[in-house]
């Protein structure tokens, strides 16, 4: 039973927020890892609910943590709110944007009532490495998503950046989650996607709408039949978690010669080349360690990996 199930009173009277009752707050906390998005979700919550006529408190950390960083939103609203913080074990939905960020916050939840999104997508940091071996084993949750489900009342693990990345535009997987986490909710479609189009960038509002959409419907088919936990990138293993092959992409035209991949390239696999543009030098040395392409502020990098699973 999700939260929108419970409103009955509140709903309207607050424009269809869901809630408990007519006095306590909603609780939600949004986790993730700097640059995903947290605060714009967080903003983007904060501000439909305001637009309701409830009252808001929103608080959040992120200061120093940069890209790949983790950062956390907490958002309450309701009828009256007096504290930004939510209480441990308060939280009603629990929205992650990163697999291990999410099972990091878990204990935050509600154990008999509260709702669990996450995107299965996983961030392995690069001192979460062994070693600097290419296919060394990482320190990084191997929990299959069907194993956490087990122990939530209500959880979906959705492979939103997928979808987004196949939408073309890997960063809209934020607003995948938006769509799922507005599933919980009674507020209104038409009022979601109008905050949501003030929120994203303007020549990605189509983009971004439609996979608020995608994420919409993904939950509300999760919620007929069975949630899909198949993990189908395999990451739930610990095998898979280790690249056996890596391939680097750069975008030379995002480039601005910033040097910031090559100086911090633990392997010192990267170079300007004569045109001051990013390259990588010895591909055998690179580890996929991903490193260059979150500090990229120009999103010029991408790396890809391929579990070991995949190779023939």
């Amino acid at each position: 039973m999700s939260l929108a199930s419970e409103v009955a009173e509140s709903s309207q009277h607050s424009g269809g927020a869901a809630a408990r009752g007519s006095r306590e707050p909603v609780n939600v906390l949004i986790v993730g890892v700097g640059g995903q998005g947290v605060i714009m979700v967080s903003k983007v919550l904060a501000s439909l609910c305001q637009a309701h006529g409830l009252q808001v408190k929103q608080s959040e950390v992120h200061g120093m943590a940069k890209r790949g960083g983790s950062v956390f939103s907490h958002v309450r609203f309701g009828k009256q709110v007096w504290s930004p913080t939510i209480p441990k074990g308060d939280v009603d939905i629990l929205l992650a944007l990163e697999w291990a960020e999410g099972l990091r916050w878990l204990p935050q939840l509600r154990a008999e009532t509260g709702i669990f999104i996450c995107d299965t997508k996983r961030i392995v940091p690069p001192f979460a490495c062994l070693n600097r071996r290419q296919g060394a084993p990482m320190r990084y949750s191997r929990e299959t998503p069907a194993e956490v489900i087990a122990h939530v009342a209500e959880a979906y693990a959705v492979d939103a950046t997928r979808m987004a990345d196949e939408l073309g535009n890997e960063r809209a997987a934020n607003t995948v989650l938006v769509g799922a986490l507005s599933t919980a909710m009674e507020f209104p479609l038409a009022d979601w996607e109008r905050v949501l189009a003030e929120f994203v960038p303007r020549k990605t509002v189509g983009v971004n709408l439609e996979a608020f959409r995608l994420g919409r419907s993904w939950i509300e088919e999760a919620r007929r039949t069975a949630p899909d936990t198949s993990d189908p990138q395999g990451q739930g293993l610990a095998a898979a978690v280790v690249p056996s092959t890596v391939r680097v992409e750069i975008e030379a035209q995002w480039c601005k010669s910033c040097d910031i991949c090559v100086k911090l390239c633990p392997e010192r696999c990267l170079r300007l080349n004569s045109e001051r543009i990013a390259e990588l030098t010895d591909p055998a040395k690179c580890t996929g360690c991903r490193l260059c392409e979150w500090l990229c502020p120009d999103f010029a990098i991408r790396v890809h990996l391929q579990p070991a699973a995949a190779v023939a």
